[in-house]
């Protein structure tokens, strides 16, 4: 983590450090031999204008401005403005809930379909859109390689294929090794002691019983109606340790504490998750890192 956040610092700062090349710098004392003061009030350059120079940035900017967009063509772009935002809401949002209210531990025993599909299906709109975005906003490839807006485009557009190798990677290698957890045959150990990898295959499902973990004793959940399928309200996944999560619930340990007591849970103090399960919390982090650095981008090309 410490040299994701390193990274992410990196890049912030070539992000802020990136040069924003005006439209009327050293061109005008190219052109007439004058000095700085011809056009700054300060003889050394740059910062305010005077007359002259204000009247040479504007000639510029008339030369330079975009040609004018067909009424077809602005539809198209504002669909594709709107469903870019539209889709970064709801990707974004995911990331966020899942990191914020459910936390990564959830889908370390298997990626539910619902976010796998929201996410694949983002990942494509937001692709298709920011293309047609940047045809129309960049004009030609100096645009995209000397302006801080073509800079931080393409910081965004290499964040952007981050997050969608490393979704595809989970989703393809990752995600099938934590599903297979939860395929384990059920088989209570002697002295009904669990580990939390034994644990996880007592998730509720296809039949298997609904066990959970509390302040280091297992619980039963199977006969609750509060419980199908070994999810409860959405959130709470059975074959897991719900200590950290009954904090957040709207009802104390005496819900718990009403169901059957099974066995206990296995110290894990040493216990060292598996390399496919530290990779995927390494991902799922990183990608939360990613979606503040693009937000940052957004706010430097609006107000900075």
């Amino acid at each position: 983590m410490k040299r994701l956040l390193l990274l992410s610092l990196f890049l912030l700062f070539a992000c802020l450090s990136a040069p924003a090349f005006a439209s009327a710098t050293e061109l005008y004392a190219q052109q007439t031999g004058k000095s700085c003061d011809a056009c700054h009030v300060d003889p050394a350059g740059g910062g305010e204008l005077t007359a002259a120079g204000k009247q040479f940035a504007a000639s510029r900017a008339v030369k330079t401005e975009a040609p004018r967009v067909a009424p077809a063509a602005k539809l198209v772009r504002f669909v594709a403005g709107y469903l870019h935002m539209l889709t970064a809401i709801l990707w974004f949002g995911t990331i966020l809930y899942v990191h914020l209210v459910l936390k990564p531990a959830y889908a370390a025993g298997g990626l539910p379909r619902g976010e796998v599909k929201v996410g694949v299906l983002s990942m494509v709109v937001m692709g298709v859109t920011g293309t047609i975005l940047t045809y129309f906003r960049v004009t030609s490839p100096d645009m995209l390689l000397h302006t801080r807006f073509g800079v931080l485009l393409l910081v965004k557009i290499s964040l952007y294929l981050v997050m969608v190798f490393s979704a595809a990677y989970v989703v393809l290698v990752i995600g099938p090794k934590l599903k297979a957890k939860r395929r384990e045959p059920v088989a209570l150990p002697a002295g009904k002691e669990l580990s939390l990898d034994e644990l996880s295959a007592f998730d509720g499902k296809e039949g298997r019983p609904a066990y959970f973990a509390y302040e280091g004793r297992l619980y039963d959940a199977s006969d609750s109606r509060l419980w199908k399928q070994g999810v409860h309200m959405g959130r709470h996944h059975a074959g897991e340790d719900l200590s950290e999560a009954l904090k957040l619930a709207p009802h104390g340990s005496e819900k718990v504490l009403l169901m059957p007591e099974v066995g206990s849970l296995a110290d894990v103090t040493q216990r060292k998750a598996p390399l496919h399960e530290r990779v995927f919390f390494f991902m799922a982090y990183m990608n939360l890192t990613i979606v503040f650095l693009i937000v940052l981008i957004l706010s430097l090309w609006r107000w900075a």
